[in-house]
């Protein structure tokens, strides 16, 4: 099965060229990429762990992939030192009200404590999501998956409803996006503006830390505060 991993680079390489020039939210390159990948997989009997065994090296890239983020925010120390307090406290807002209304979200809609723990931080990347999720009390692989749909719903919806919304501040839009979107939603960031991106990924890093150190603190009251409603 040596074939997958070319075919998975050649398949996301086509698409993205693809979607510079048809230029649409809609057509995200990581979504149609998977819309593509699945029905070959189906038809050429390959199941899951083959394939990611096969593609493996793509994952080990991603930690290295986060860390390019990091060069568009060194280019703008200065104005980050600039306006420091204001960009704590919102991402700081961002990171609690993201925790409270996923929480709130699954136990208005009956979602058990388990649930919720994995829903909670949705809105961090993957393996902080994974560890908070586990620590808490939630399962592992569904945080996994809503911090995914959460980037790609982020990556597709998020400039369209900065725009609807007549924000066009590139600090605002990109703090925004990284705080909700993680990665996925920095990426489209910096595609679509650099600077953008640069406060994106400043607002990843930001809401991660964030969540980290107040989600142990933020979900027990929660349950709390819906056990006595």
């Amino acid at each position: 099965m040596i074939w997958m991993l070319p075919l998975t680079v050649c398949v996301f390489l086509i698409i993205r060229k693809l979607a510079f020039k048809i230029k649409t939210p809609l057509f995200n390159p990581l979504v149609i990429s998977v819309m593509v990948l699945v029905p070959i997989m189906i038809m050429s009997q390959t199941s899951y762990s083959e394939y990611v065994n096969n593609v493996d090296i793509i994952n080990k890239l991603l930690p290295y992939s986060v860390v390019a983020l990091a060069f568009p925010l060194y280019e703008l120390i200065p104005q980050i030192k600039a306006r420091w307090k204001s960009i704590i406290i919102i991402t700081f807002s961002a990171s609690i009200a993201s925790m409270i209304t996923g929480v709130s979200i699954v136990f208005w809609l009956g979602g058990n404590t388990e649930i919720a723990a994995s829903v909670l931080p949705k809105s961090v990347t993957t393996a902080i999501a994974v560890t908070i999720a586990n620590n808490e009390g939630g399962v592992p692989s569904i945080a996994a998956l809503c911090v995914i749909l959460v980037g790609t719903l982020g990556g597709i919806f998020g400039h369209q409803i900065l725009n609807i919304a007549k924000i066009k501040s590139a600090s605002a839009r990109g703090l925004s996006i990284g705080a909700v979107s993680h990665a996925v939603g920095t990426a489209r960031c910096i595609e679509v503006d650099y600077n953008e991106g640069a406060y994106s990924s400043l607002s990843l890093v930001l809401c991660g830390i964030m969540t980290s150190l107040t989600a142990p603190f933020i979900f027990p009251i929660m349950v709390l505060i819906f056990d006595w409603l």
